[in-house]
């Protein structure tokens, strides 16, 4: 059984006034860049996705650390987004930008083999059975990310929800793609990668972090 404990996040002071100053950084109309997203950052070589940015740790210190990468993350969260996009806007990264919407809708968002590399850290384990659909690991996400992977393309993936984690496996295995990279520890000696802002957290108190790369086939 999946397991779950929901915090819910306080209303940030002045939220939309800060969000149109950070307007630079956020895409309102996805669907217009569907197919070009690379005009964004003439130079840029391909193109990164991450699925619920949260706070924006790990996007913002990912992007700064690939400048030849042009970065896209997706947050539906509006006090989560506008942390996330003013630390963006704060360090001048010309190849981060932000999509306030939801994972469901990233075949009006981008074409075929458009995507290189799917980032999903910390998301919502959805624990029952009849929640399961929901889940960003399940089939149905999967096939979407198919569609707008790159044959090679990745999806990296971590979570502190070892139920999930091993639902999660199960997945990539049965639906194309070839899963390696397995550590059901990953900070074990010490912080490996770039964390977010929930892993950080985790990793003081504790608890191990699970993490894997599934390459699509």
């Amino acid at each position: 059984m999946l397991t779950v404990i929901k915090v819910r996040m306080r209303k940030k002071k002045n939220r939309q006034a800060r969000l149109e100053a950070c307007a630079g950084v956020i895409i309102k109309e996805p669907e217009k860049h569907k197919g070009k997203w690379l005009e964004l950052k003439p130079g840029c070589r391909e193109v990164h996705l991450e699925l619920g940015c949260g706070k924006g740790r790990f996007t913002a210190e990912t992007a700064a650390g690939n400048p030849e990468v042009l970065f896209l993350a997706i947050e539906r969260v509006p006090d989560a987004l506008v942390i996330a996009a003013e630390r963006a806007a704060e360090r001048r990264l010309e190849n981060l930008f932000f999509i306030p919407a939801d994972a469901t809708l990233l075949n009006e968002y981008f074409e075929e083999r458009e995507i290189s590399r799917i980032y999903i850290n910390f998301c919502d384990p959805w624990p029952t059975k009849r929640q399961a659909k929901r889940r960003l690991t399940s089939p149905g996400f999967l096939t979407l990310y198919k569609r707008i992977l790159k044959p090679g393309g990745e999806i990296h993936f971590k979570t502190d929800n070892q139920p999930l984690f091993e639902y999660s496996l199960e997945q990539f295995a049965e639906n194309g793609f070839e899963v390696s990279e397995i550590t059901l520890d990953l900070h074990k000696d010490g912080i490996c990668g770039v964390p977010t802002d929930y892993e950080l957290k985790f990793y003081g108190q504790g608890l191990p972090i699970c993490r894997c790369k599934a390459m699509l086939k």
